[in-house]
């Protein structure tokens, strides 16, 4: 039974990794430049002979884009601010690989589209005010609610190529986030835009409830998949208000996923990996009142690695207690914690440590990003990282180091909801 319960956690935790090595088998060529800021250095001319989508797929490039978003280089004047300059390169690279279905994929010269990473760029694009560029994401999904949302076991898979072909699971996680997406569209920008998909997007993640008030990880096939803390966390943000949804997941994560010795939420109960980053991170950004000894308690996964890119020296957090790896992604997500924390001088800290791992574009000239990790490693568990996690720019790390450099928690809309103290069991 043991072999039974660590096979079905290394699925859960694992999937999304393993998949990506699975699906980005066209990957990026080795970048071998030692420059490794764009912000305030001259990239010098790089190599951009990379593998492109095969077939009749849209490529992303210029040309491709679905909306008039700032170009390569606009405002790159001597007196500009440099982290205006970054940002501008950063959002640059998103805009320049973004596909004429408005969809991105997740990394540079990549085939592999995934609902978490668009998500997420949906997000960078709100928070810069670019509107057009979220919108041609979230167009995207809201022309296919009854076809997919609402088809068969419902919500949107997980993966799919670069012309829209779905495959993979249906994931709670990553339909939560689609969810945070549209919950800051329509607080910024148009509350009745995707009010559909919202609602029915709701909808589904409240039908994932199970009994005990936990929610399932989603549905492969016909079958559920196994519930885990990561995804109840993003699911408790993405669901507006409070109500016995909510307080019903509450009591489920207080009886089942909470160590109340340690004071942490729990990610895998009994194993090794009993802890993981993200729900430090996430757990105190969509949590009220959650403590800030959960962010102190985070230095279990720092460590200094060197980079693959120019062999730079970076400190950061892994995303376990293996603290193989800078895991820049995660690191940015810690960043946005202690912003909103008030812990300026941590904030301030590792957003620096992030910088230098920037790297600048193989195909597109003025545009940079993050790499998922610092060196090849493993993920949360004993995974290993697909070839070129730690030299290719990746989605998920870029936009997470953008909303640190904004100061933008992407759960902040939805986290003053009222939760009645006696439901905080975190106090």
């Amino acid at each position: 039974m043991q072999g039974v319960k660590t096979m079905e956690y290394i699925l859960i935790r694992h999937m999304r990794n393993f998949l990506k090595f699975i699906f980005w088998v066209v990957l990026s060529l080795t970048v071998s430049l030692s420059v490794l800021s764009c912000g305030e250095k001259d990239i010098p001319p790089h190599n951009t002979d990379q593998n492109d989508p095969s077939g009749d797929e849209p490529k992303p490039g210029d040309g491709d884009k679905p909306g008039d978003g700032d170009k390569p280089g606009d405002g790159d004047n001597p007196g500009e601010n440099p982290e205006t300059a970054e940002i501008k390169q950063l959002e640059a690279w998103l805009e320049n690989i973004q596909l004429k279905n408005g969809l991105l994929t997740s990394v540079e010269s990549g085939n592999n589209v995934s609902l978490y990473d668009n998500a997420l760029a949906a997000l960078a694009f709100i928070a810069t005010g670019h509107y057009d560029r979220a919108e041609a994401i979230l167009d995207y999904f809201n022309s296919r609610v009854k076809s997919e949302l609402c088809n068969g076991t419902g919500g949107y898979y997980q993966f799919r190529s670069v012309n829209g072909v779905p495959s993979g699971n249906r994931w709670l996680g990553d339909n939560a986030w689609l969810l945070i997406a549209i919950n800051n569209y329509a607080a910024k920008v148009d509350p009745d835009r995707y009010s559909t998909m919202q609602k029915e997007l709701d909808g589904w993640i409240r039908s994932l409830q199970d009994t005990d008030g936990g929610l399932w990880g989603g549905t492969d096939g016909a079958k559920v998949i196994a519930k885990n803390t990561e995804g109840m966390i993003d699911a408790y943000s993405a669901v507006c208000g409070y109500d016995d949804f909510h307080k019903n997941l509450l009591s489920h994560l207080r009886t089942k996923r909470y160590d109340n010795r340690d004071g942490l939420l729990v990610s895998w109960p009994g194993n090794k990996y009993k802890y993981a980053l993200d729900n430090h991170s996430w757990g105190y950004c969509t949590f009220e009142d959650f403590p800030t000894s959960v962010l102190d308690k985070a230095s279990m996964y720092l460590n200094t690695q060197k980079t693959t890119v120019g062999g730079i020296t970076v400190t950061g957090f892994a995303p376990d207690i293996d603290r193989d790896i800078v895991w820049l992604e995660g690191t940015g997500q810690m960043v946005v914690a202690y912003q909103k924390a008030g812990d300026k001088a941590n904030a301030d800290k590792y957003l620096a440590e992030m910088k230098k791992t920037l790297i600048p574009s193989q195909r597109y000239d003025n545009c940079c990003g993050l790499p998922y990790s610092s060196n090849p490693g493993t993920t949360y568990g004993s995974s290993q990282l697909w070839t070129g996690a730690d030299t290719n720019i990746c989605v998920s790390s870029t936009t997470w180091y953008i909303f640190a450099l904004l100061g933008f928690d992407p759960m902040e809309v939805t986290y003053s909801r009222g939760t009645p103290a006696a439901d905080k069991f975190w106090l």
